[in-house]
């Protein structure tokens, strides 16, 4: 399906990319669209791009909702499968 999902910064590199983490997985994402990130933020990545920033509550909320609609585990899978 590929929605926007919910992920916490935990490390900046060079040339405008992070490192998220959501559940186990870490994947490298490109921070190009945003603005002063930094590692413990949340931001909403859609297909390897961080698309704004989040609260930590409002990232809680989404996910739990999406775990309720039953599309979470899909959106991790796909997630994974490009994880790096």
């Amino acid at each position: 399906m590929c929605l926007a999902i919910p992920a916490k910064i935990i490390e900046m590199h060079d040339d405008d990319m992070a490192t998220v983490a959501l559940e186990g997985i870490r994947k490298r994402i490109s921070l190009a669209l945003i603005e002063d990130a930094a590692p413990g933020e949340y931001v909403l990545v859609h297909v390897g791009y961080a698309l704004h920033k989040v609260s930590a509550d409002e990232a809680d909320r989404t996910l739990k909702l999406m775990a309720e609609a039953g599309v979470l585990a899909e959106e991790l899978e796909e997630i994974a499968g490009g994880a790096q």
